[in-house]
């Protein structure tokens, strides 16, 4: 049986992140009066709102890349590159809400991570043909 624990583990701290990102929603939902199902309203509101819907649409790409990274290379650098992604990920948050326009250093944290994953799953699976 193939174990991977701490992929495991990052893909669970991966998850929670994004409930607190949903928890952050809910509450500027009544902080900043814009009932569900609006999205849009107060500004902070549609910050919080960005910040999990954006993280949303990266982990689409992020975990499959994460795991095949820690199946085609190893566990300890998949999940070494997945704690960068959730460190990108809440400089990400935490800079965007407080001003969107200086959220690029957690942006560019969490995609090189993801790329890094991509990019080292393909090397592995093309150097498998030759």
């Amino acid at each position: 049986m193939l174990t991977l624990p701490l992929t495991s583990l990052i893909t669970l701290a991966a998850i929670i992140l994004f409930f607190v990102m949903a928890l952050r929603v809910a509450k500027a939902r009544g902080t900043y009066g814009v009932p569900a199902p609006a999205t849009s309203g107060d500004p902070i509101f549609e910050r919080h709102f960005r910040v999990q819907m954006n993280t949303l649409e990266w982990l689409a790409m992020f975990l499959p890349a994460l795991w095949l990274g820690a199946v085609w290379h190893s566990d300890v650098v998949a999940a070494g590159l997945g704690l960068v992604w959730i460190v990108g990920r809440i400089i990400y948050m935490l800079a965007y809400v407080a001003d969107p326009k200086t959220r690029s250093i957690g942006f560019v944290v969490q995609m090189l991570a993801t790329l890094s994953l991509i990019l080292l799953t393909l090397f592995h699976i093309v150097s498998s043909f030759l």
